[in-house]
């Protein structure tokens, strides 16, 4: 559309000068004249205007400012529209974990239940086995504003109930939250693959982690208003903010073609020669993204890559809390210490995105590698050293943006995984096998942590960092 607004203008103030320049370039055409030759049409896309003369091949243009405007523009929505899926997707992530846990901490439910709330994250831990649905039924953008009607709906079901008592049916519900939410980023994930090319994936990277990032400390928000109002509250916000993002994007969100599936007819149906509408053929297209998916060059390395490169961090951060309060920050410092850090994965995460923009995934990724892993030596100097509050704040700023950094290197590697017309599935397939590591490590953590102490504990947590650090140099890098 800002394309053919331009190109419209662009004849609407360059027609007089066209039309004379149109029966030259035909006269130099039918003499054999080059085409960049003078005279000739300005068809290599020079727009010329008023009567403005073709010189050198330099045009100046009153289109160019139209063409610059348009570009800035375009830029702009597609930050918008990149930053509010992504906040509508960390928001649910945040409610099933952190705020679930506050939940029943508040309500006094046992130490073992508030353990359990970390079963909450297998949904992203298995979503790979539906992803296949998104990019089979319907689009993705679909998809992704249902997931936002279901999230809100749901989330007002837990602002009915969340004051009841009813530790069960919240609990219940809680899980539809991340059900619910897990598919979400199925759908956006995969809309983002189809509505950008690659250039534009690697170069909004940092934006929509770092959006994601924010949809986090929302999440904290959330938690901080509860106590000042009450739970039921809090989640009733929650719903109205995904309601509201979700009449968003149904009205503005763009409607990028869908890629047509490896082998699909002319239709778009998957070619399945006598049996499209049967079981078997059913079977054989759930099952052809994952055979598409490990049919890729190298992807032993890549799978080894995924699964190791959060390893060390995620054993990191499941510990960082209990060592800062056992440094002696309180609750309110330590919830301080955690918004300077949101905000510093944020910068590291646009910054990540820029870096890999400006030299490319081959050149980013074991520099950065590195970086995430040398990073974690920050908490042993912490656990070892114990030092004031300033320091503590610094050295937790430094690793969050090295976490940052990483994160944008990792995202993008996923993409570059995605084969077209599985965009949804591959993504989700790498995403959910990226969180089995931390899954895993969470639910180890506190035991080895108590048995080894935290120095020793994040010098563990370093070590198991640097497979991920070795697998980059191994894994395809574009």
């Amino acid at each position: 559309m800002e394309a053919a607004v331009t190109s419209h203008k662009s004849v609407e103030t360059a027609a007089p000068a066209r039309a004379a320049l149109s029966e030259q370039g035909a006269e130099a055409a039918r003499r054999g004249a080059p085409a960049g030759a003078p005279g000739a049409a300005a068809a290599s896309g020079a727009a010329v205007t008023s009567g403005a003369a073709v010189t050198s091949g330099a045009a100046v243009t009153s289109g160019a400012a139209v063409t610059s405007g348009a570009a800035a523009e375009r830029t702009a929505s597609r930050g918008l529209w990149i930053s509010s899926t992504y906040f509508a997707e960390g928001l649910p992530y945040a409610i099933a974990h952190k705020v679930a846990g506050e939940f029943f901490t508040a309500a006094g439910a046992s130490l073992q239940i508030i353990g359990l709330v970390s079963l909450y994250g297998l949904p992203w831990n298995l979503k790979f086995l539906w992803s296949p649905l998104v990019d089979l039924h319907g689009s993705a953008r679909r998809w992704l504003v249902g997931a936002e009607i279901a999230l809100a709906v749901i989330l007002l079901g837990l602002a009915a109930t969340a004051e009841s008592g009813a530790l069960g049916l919240v609990a219940a519900l809680f899980g539809l939250v991340a059900v619910a939410a897990a598919t979400h980023d199925i759908a956006v994930d995969g809309f983002y693959l189809q509505a950008l090319d690659k250039d534009a994936q690697a170069a909004f990277s940092g934006l929509r982690v770092g959006a994601y990032r924010l949809a986090l400390l929302a999440g904290a928000l959330l938690v901080a208003f509860a106590g000042w109002a009450s739970f039921g509250a809090s989640f009733a916000v929650a719903a109205a903010s995904l309601a509201l993002l979700a009449g968003a994007h149904a009205v503005g969100l763009p409607r990028p073609a869908a890629a047509p599936a490896p082998g699909a007819t002319a239709s778009g149906a998957a070619a399945a020669p006598g049996a499209a509408a049967s079981g078997a053929a059913g079977l054989r297209r759930y099952v052809e993204p994952f055979r598409v998916f490990l049919r890729q060059p190298r992807i032993a390395s890549s799978l080894a890559f995924i699964l190791c490169y959060r390893a060390g961090d995620a054993l990191m951060f499941a510990m960082s809390s209990p060592l800062l309060k056992d440094l002696g920050l309180d609750t309110a410092a330590r919830g301080n210490v955690a918004g300077v850090g949101t905000v510093a994965s944020i910068a590291g995460s646009t910054l990540g995105g820029v870096l890999i923009k400006r030299w490319g995934l081959a050149r980013t990724i074991f520099p950065i590698a590195l970086l995430q892993s040398l990073a974690i030596l920050l908490y042993v100097a912490l656990a070892w050293l114990r030092p004031a509050l300033p320091w503590i704040v610094a050295l937790v700023t430094l690793e969050q943006l090295a976490a940052g950094i990483g994160t944008a290197v990792l995202v993008v590697f996923l993409m570059r995984r995605c084969v077209d017309g599985y965009k949804s599935s591959h993504f989700a397939i790498g995403s959910a096998l990226m969180s089995v590591s931390a899954t895993f490590a969470g639910s180890v953590s506190g035991y080895l942590a108590a048995s080894v102490g935290f120095t020793a504990f994040f010098a563990i947590a370093f070590a198991a960092s640097i497979p991920g650090v070795v697998l980059s140099r191994w894994v395809p890098r574009e």
